[in-house]
């Protein structure tokens, strides 16, 4: 149910019932598709390219389009209120388990950024004012929605991989592991919800995606002895999304996990490294995780696609207030990594054609690999039909002390010392080494003009 600021903890009395969705997995009947604005989008282009006969859109007819876009992502349909009858034409979504979730701490009686700005009005009178915001407030722009009209998963359900019958094998899910919990998130559900609020291997975590900058991030929600949970505020800083939480409704920007408004101001999250990886790939390492499930309680067209054509690298980002650096094309897909303090860029383009590059992040080895065969959420009206854009991963190669050396192999890549086999998420699946996992190295995989905007100064490998 979506969190409302009368209800600040995001906590109804009753969980609504199991939204009934369209499936979008080949060979299903689908409903008709809601008709939705389209922006054009040109296959030639997703690796950076530019593609032949590509039509620039004015960025003005591109900014409404999108701005419909995100307002059929929040009003696509409200909370399920009925369990409907799926017609028997097409297998039912199995019902999801409800995991431990570590409960989130009381809404504090503090001023709000969400509600006490210029965007939403005056404070509450009798609380203390906020310190000025950390960022220029001429970035912040709102983003059509509401607080919370894109609604974020308090209450997610799960299901092991052999139930799961709505994913194709290159549909893109994010891949979260802490400690021996693995579980995927379908970006086919995230791409209408943006935020879920999770417990993974007994850590509070917020998996965030956000469409507009292609930024996939997981952070811990403990913050000064808090446990946070978030939702969407519904404004954008500099095309990102602006998460609030709603204890204190401080503001935090998606890209960098930073309070930016609010009592929480300068506050850091945490994050955890996440990979964007085909189903098919997450599914033949982890046999025995967990998948988020579609029973989130909302009716959304799980598997479309609301901004088909975004990833077109001749559009412009929306509501994106700043310059945008002219060194590439704003976008240009790139792995972005911050590793002990230090910045790096590498374009995809560079790292498709090479599948391995290794590099050196303050002083310390990281390794970094591109595989084929995940599916772009943003380019086609539906998850399951983008194109290839492939997979990333990036990883430290030190093994019990020994420097390994990798080199691409069909369906994953070979490590040169031990001629062991490793698939993309860093697991060795054969040879001597199996069973071993590489550490992980916090990566985004995510737009040029984003990145330059908030790592200026960051190295690119090109």
């Amino acid at each position: 149910m979506a969190t409302s600021p009368a209800n600040p903890e995001g906590a109804p009395g009753r969980r609504p019932d199991r939204a009934q969705e369209p499936s979008p997995v080949k060979g299903e009947g689908v409903p008709a598709r809601p008709v939705r604005p389209r922006t054009k989008s040109a296959r030639g282009s997703r690796d950076g390219k530019p593609a032949p006969r590509a039509r620039r859109i004015p960025a003005r007819t591109t900014a409404a389009l999108l701005a419909c876009a995100l307002a059929a992502t929040a009003c696509a349909a409200g909370p399920a209120a009925t369990h409907q009858a799926r017609p028997t034409a097409r297998p039912a979504n199995p019902t999801g388990v409800a995991l431990p979730q570590i409960p989130a701490s009381r809404r504090e009686h503090v001023p709000s950024a969400l509600y006490g700005t210029m965007l939403y009005g005056p404070a509450a009178p009798g609380l203390p004012r906020l310190p000025p915001p950390l960022v220029n407030l001429a970035n912040i722009m709102p983003g059509g929605p509401p607080p919370d009209g894109i609604p974020a998963i308090d209450h997610p359900r799960f299901l092991r991989p052999a139930q799961v019958n709505f994913l194709s094998a290159s549909e893109p899910v994010l891949a979260l592991q802490i400690g021996a919990d693995a579980r995927a998130y379908p970006v086919q559900i995230l791409i209408w919800h943006e935020i879920v609020n999770d417990t993974v291997g007994g850590v509070p975590v917020a998996v965030t995606y956000c469409p507009l900058c292609n930024t996939a991030i997981a952070y811990d929600r403990h913050d000064a002895g808090r446990v946070l949970s978030f939702g969407t505020s519904g404004i954008l800083y500099d095309s990102n999304l602006l998460m609030y939480d709603r204890q204190t409704q401080s503001l935090w920007v998606q890209f960098t996990g930073q309070a930016v408004a609010g009592v929480l101001i300068r506050h850091q999250l945490r994050s955890y490294p996440m990979q964007t990886v085909s189903w098919g790939a997450w599914r033949a390492d982890h046999p025995h995780g967990w998948v988020l499930s579609r029973d989130t309680g909302y009716t959304r067209p799980y598997g479309f696609n609301p901004y088909p054509g975004y990833d077109n690298i001749h559009s412009p980002p929306f509501l994106f207030s700043g310059q945008v650096n002219g060194r590439y094309a704003a976008k240009t897909r790139l792995v972005g990594i911050r590793y002990r303090g230090a910045a790096v860029a590498v374009l995809l383009t560079t790292l498709r054609r090479r599948r391995v590059i290794d590099l050196t992040i303050a002083g310390h080895p990281v390794t970094v690999w591109w595989q084929p065969g995940t599916a772009s959420a943003l380019s086609s009206g539906t998850i399951a039909g983008g194109a290839d854009v492939g997979a990333t991963g990036a990883f430290s190669p030190v093994v019990d002390g020994r420097r390994l050396h990798f080199l691409p192999a069909a369906g994953g890549f070979r490590d040169r010392e031990t001629g062991s086999h490793w698939s993309v998420l860093g697991h060795a699946n054969a040879g001597p080494l199996t069973g071993q996992n590489l550490a992980r190295v916090p990566h985004m995989d995510t737009f040029w003009f984003v990145w330059a905007a908030f790592r200026p100064h960051a190295r690119v490998v090109s």
